[in-house]
C-alpha cells in the first residue's frame, strides 16, 4: 500500500488530484487514521485510465496512421532506472 503522495509521484499527478479521485470514487483507497492508503495494484490497473482524453482529431496522424502514445513510450523509457 503507498501513500498518496507517493501515489501522485508514481502516476505524475499532484497529490491534490490523487485525494479528488479518491473523494469521486474514481481510485478506490482505505482510510487509516487520517491518510488514504492505496493498493499499488489499483495504480497499475490497465482499466484504471488515469490520462486525459485527447481532443477529437488528435487520434491520427496526417497521414491517417494511428497517434502514437508518447506518454507510455516515455513510461517505458523511464522502467529501467
Amino acid at each position: 500500500m503507498v501513500t498518496v503522495p507517493e501515489a501522485a509521484r508514481r502516476i505524475g499527478r499532484h497529490p491534490e488530484t490523487v485525494r479528488r479521485w479518491i473523494r469521486e470514487g474514481r481510485l478506490p483507497a482505505t482510510k487509516v487514521g487520517t491518510q488514504h492508503l492505496i493498493e499499488e495494484d489499483d495504480l497499475l490497473d490497465e482499466e484504471t485510465d488515469f490520462r486525459v482524453p485527447l481532443p477529437d482529431g488528435w487520434d491520427m496522424t496526417i497521414t491517417g496512421e494511428p497517434m502514437p502514445d508518447w506518454a507510455a513510450l516515455v513510461r517505458r523509457s523511464r522502467s529501467g532506472r
